[in-house]
């Protein structure tokens, strides 16, 4: 049995999620895109049908919650992907508009809001606890209790060590070791990691 599915963002991350929304049995899947540049999809001002789920497929955090806030005062429900080769723990919790892609592993009492990213390879580890419209990029790991506020992106291939908080709107670089907490609207960088630079709210999580 299909089921029909609207992406919101021909980017390439909304590519990548036609490519597990596909793995999944979705079908039609149709993409909505307001870029003038962007042909051959649906706008958002188009006479959508809001019995279709929207999954989020906008890889920036601030823009994703926006676009997550228009859609549900819309009407729409927000559709949660899980690629098939993730592994999810039965006691974990996932919030809806979310995406967990391949390989990924959450496990047991995690918990993830809502438009959040887990991104390729990444490790959730128990008891974790992620904000809404957080990106978790690939390959990093998290260990046990991790905290994270909402809209900060933890980059490729950082790691987490065990009962660290992290604030929101914040940003940890690729390869970065966090052994602290750390606060809101911060980026932070390095083995271990350190606070390079303030940041204001839009500027916490990349494209």
């Amino acid at each position: 049995m299909t089921k029909p599915l609207y992406i919101y963002g021909q980017s390439g991350h909304g590519k990548v999620l036609a490519d597990i929304a596909k793995a999944c049995g979705y079908a039609p899947i149709e993409f909505i895109d307001d870029d003038p540049q962007k042909t051959g999809v649906l706008r958002f001002d188009d006479a959508l049908h809001v019995s279709i789920p929207v999954a989020l497929g906008i890889g920036h955090n601030a823009i994703r919650a926006q676009v997550a806030q228009r859609l549900l005062e819309r009407g729409f429900t927000l559709e949660t992907l899980i690629h098939p080769s993730a592994v999810i723990s039965p006691s974990a919790r996932i919030g809806s508009g979310s995406v967990v892609m391949a390989l990924c592993v959450v496990n047991a009492d995690a918990r993830i809001g809502e438009g959040c990213i887990l991104n390729s390879g990444c490790v959730i580890e128990h008891d974790c606890n992620l904000s809404d419209f957080v990106h978790v990029s690939p390959k990093a790991a998290l260990a046990g209790g991790v905290r994270v506020g909402e809209g900060t992106q933890i980059g490729i291939g950082a790691s987490v060590i065990q009962n660290i908080a992290i604030g929101a709107h914040t940003m940890i670089a690729a390869g970065s070791a966090v052994t602290c907490n750390l606060p809101s609207n911060v980026m932070a960088a390095g083995v271990p990691a350190r606070i390079k630079t303030a940041l204001t709210q839009h500027q916490g999580a990349l494209p």
